[in-house]
């Protein structure tokens, strides 16, 4: 298992050398989606200005608070609580975000499925997992809200976030079809049917 440091934007290179188990700590920028978002993005067609290519995606929808717009808040916004929802329901965006949008890394917990480990595995991308209820630790990973777009879906805006030192961050699915949930059920299965032999019942 390897650590690594990327600094965002990231080429396909860079996400081929990442495999299932290693840990990923990224830098400069983040950009938080959710639902609604998405829904918006690839069935309703609407468009974001924001540039995604080679670019990681979170999925959140932050606790935020208006600001003045200065400096440290241009987009006049500040981060307030930023924490990770669960993944799966948005299985199906995984695929356009990176074919439509160049996105490189999705960012979530609890996983994804078959349609994003073969979106992951075709396109260059991988799933990098937090453990749920990580919220306060996160949002200390967050310097600044830059900018937000489709701002109308709020909280379930298009956030963009400035970041140091967002991880360290686990590689649960890589490009090359490995993921760490299926080995995780694999071994869960295997050990429950041994336990339920040792008691001479029948799977």
């Amino acid at each position: 298992m390897a650590h690594h440091v990327l600094n965002m934007p990231v080429d396909e290179a860079a996400i081929r050398k990442l495999r299932a188990g290693d840990t990923v700590t990224l830098e400069n920028d983040l950009f938080g989606i959710r639902d609604a978002t998405q829904i918006h993005m690839f069935d309703r067609g609407r468009r974001t200005r924001f540039d995604l290519r080679g670019h990681a995606v979170i999925h959140t929808a932050p606790n935020v608070r208006k600001v003045p717009i200065s400096n440290e808040a241009p987009a006049g916004y500040a981060p307030v609580c930023v924490g990770t929802t669960t993944s799966d329901r948005m299985e199906r965006f995984t695929r356009p975000l990176m074919a439509e949008y160049g996105v490189r890394i999705v960012v979530g917990k609890g996983g994804l499925r078959e349609a994003s480990l073969a979106a992951f595995a075709e396109l260059g991308g991988v799933y990098l997992a937090i453990i749920g209820g990580t919220a306060a630790l996160e949002t200390t990973w967050i310097e600044r809200i830059v900018d937000v777009d489709l701002d109308d879906l709020n909280p379930e805006s298009l956030w963009h976030f400035k970041i140091k030192g967002f991880g360290p961050l686990l590689v649960a699915i890589d490009s090359h079809g490995n993921s760490l949930y299926d080995t995780v059920r694999a071994t869960a299965e295997d050990r429950r049917a041994a336990a339920l032999a040792s008691l001479g019942v029948k799977a």
